[in-house]
């Protein structure tokens, strides 16, 4: 459990230095869609490197797949998009704080009702203070 921790932990800290870089690349080429395109075709080019290295097999099987499961892709990209265009006006921890509170809201109904073959953890009181408690601090950290 540790180790998935702490790389999401990484990962928790990638999205918003990925938002920060993303709108100063957009502010430098003076179009946030293109430099969404740029982080796209980089994550790309490393999808497929990590792909070739631990199974490049798998790729066929995206042909079978069921067609909901492809919409992955446009909710990156609505955030990718998204965040590139509002972070310069609005500030990239406002921004991040926002895609917090929507990301605990959406794990949490996935987990609730095991959605997408995700593990069944229930909303329980004590996991409905917790959301309520860090809602309360990023409207907190919002105002302030």
């Amino acid at each position: 459990m540790g180790i998935y921790a702490f790389t999401m932990l990484l990962a928790g800290v990638g999205i918003p230095l990925m938002a920060a870089l993303n709108a100063a690349l957009g502010r430098h080429m003076a179009s946030p869609a293109a430099a969404a395109a740029v982080l796209f075709a980089s994550a790309m080019v490393i999808g497929l490197v990590a792909v070739a290295i631990t199974g490049p097999g798998a790729l066929i099987r995206v042909a079978t797949a069921p067609r909901h499961l492809l919409l992955g892709g446009a909710l990156v990209a609505f955030y990718v998009l998204s965040v590139t265009y509002i972070a310069p006006h609005f500030g990239v921890g406002n921004a991040v704080f926002c895609v917090l509170i929507g990301q605990l809201i959406s794990a949490a109904a996935i987990d609730h009702f095991g959605l997408f073959g995700a593990p069944v953890t229930p909303v329980s009181a004590m996991r409905g203070l917790g959301l309520a408690l860090m809602g309360a601090g990023t409207w907190v950290t919002l105002r302030g």
